[in-house]
């Protein structure tokens, strides 16, 4: 009988084999005998569920000539019941307490000269696994699977656009909760649940920056009371069922903003940030992109307030590659998803972000949110 939820999507089994064909090939491009994915968003993308990180080693051995396996504690085997391992032609591995799972992956792949190891694997699998695999190098399998993440394919922007479309509808209904009396996080716990009521299986984060929390970029929320007058930075996403994330920022004020500066320099933003979108289209550059939107703000006079790069790759990770940052030239190419985010943050006065995320195009450009772009004055 089949564990899956009603509401989760059917695994695109072509779509799954596909990507282990370019792992594959990408791996052997790299000059690595094997790749070892670990549990977290690479696993997913490659068998179609991430699997959880514990001290039993759970790995993916992809060999760059040869048939996959899915090393896993017997105990843990089931979670991976609704995934095509079979139809996708992965081994299974299966061990118990007792047994050493590193000599499993060491058997499997012989004497390799080089593994590629999952960025975020445990030290302790990391370890391990190198004195399993003797003189075998290890490299971090990152650069080889961002490679295959950066460019999505139609269904994963299809996902996207999805997951847009759902965090447009929750920024659609902030008059409903944002207003002076209430706390940040009053605010926010709302906007989480509206996050789910609106197509996400989860508030992935919720930053609500009132007043003078606006021009800490990464606040979250507090118990600080919005007062009439704020500006008010509201940063919100999470996954949808496919696992792909949305990730949208709009600034708000309450009532007329209390600073006679606000307008004025809520206009410079909002020039960077359609600059940095209009100039998106293959062959440009990731930073290309970033000094479009910095240099508005710089020419401005505001460039020692705008404090972080200009955007990040999206998917089944809220942070991933391509980021959108100066000295990276690396050249755009179709189907390469990423937030356009820049901001203009005034220490002890507030703050301001506009964030779409945009996905190159063969001619140009697409956005995922499509909100207005201009400062929403709340109860006026």
């Amino acid at each position: 009988m089949s564990r899956r939820s009603p509401n989760t999507p059917a695994p695109d089994v072509a779509g799954l084999r596909a990507r282990l064909d370019r792992a594959r090939v990408a791996a052997a491009k790299s000059g690595t005998d094997a790749l070892l994915i670990t549990p977290g968003s690479d696993l997913r993308y490659l068998i179609g569920a991430g699997g959880g990180s514990f001290e039993r080693l759970t790995t993916l051995v992809v060999p760059a000539d040869g048939a996959a396996a899915l090393v896993v504690p017997k105990l843990e085997a089931p979670g991976y019941a609704d995934t095509p391992i079979e139809e996708l032609g992965i081994d299974i591995l299966t061990w118990v307490d007792g047994d050493d799972p590193y000599k499993l992956v060491a058997g499997r792949l012989g004497k390799p000269g080089r593994v590629a190891v999952s960025d975020f694997t445990p030290a302790l699998h990391v370890l391990a696994l190198r004195d399993a695999l003797g003189s075998a190098e290890q490299v971090l399998a990152g650069p080889v699977v961002r490679e295959l993440r950066m460019r999505k394919d139609a269904a994963e922007i299809e996902a996207l656009r999805t997951a847009g479309a759902a965090i447009d509808r929750v920024h659609a209904r902030v008059g409903e909760w944002l207003r002076a009396g209430r706390t940040e996080a009053e605010v926010g716990a709302d906007i989480a649940a509206a996050i789910v009521e609106e197509g996400h299986t989860e508030a992935e984060f919720v930053i609500v920056g009132s007043g003078p929390n606006g021009a800490s970029p990464h606040h979250s929320v507090s118990d600080r009371v919005i007062e009439q007058g704020d500006v008010v930075v509201v940063d919100i996403g999470g996954p949808i069922a496919e696992g792909y994330n949305s990730d949208s920022t709009r600034t708000y004020a309450v009532g007329e903003p209390r600073d006679a500066d606000v307008a004025e320099t809520y206009a410079i933003l909002q020039r960077a940030q359609a600059a940095a979108v209009a100039a998106v289209r293959p062959g440009v550059t990731a930073e290309q992109i970033d000094a479009a939107a910095r240099d508005v703000i710089a020419e401005a006079g505001f460039g020692e307030y705008f404090i972080h790069r200009t955007g990040h790759g999206i998917g089944l990770d809220v942070h991933e590659e391509p980021y959108i940052i100066a000295g990276n030239d690396l050249p755009l190419e179709a189907g390469m998803a990423f937030s356009v985010e820049p901001g203009i943050y005034q220490p002890g006065r507030w703050g301001a972000r506009i964030e779409d995320i945009v996905v190159v195009t063969e001619t140009g450009v697409e956005s995922f949110n499509n909100r207005p772009h201009e400062l929403v004055v709340l109860g006026s």
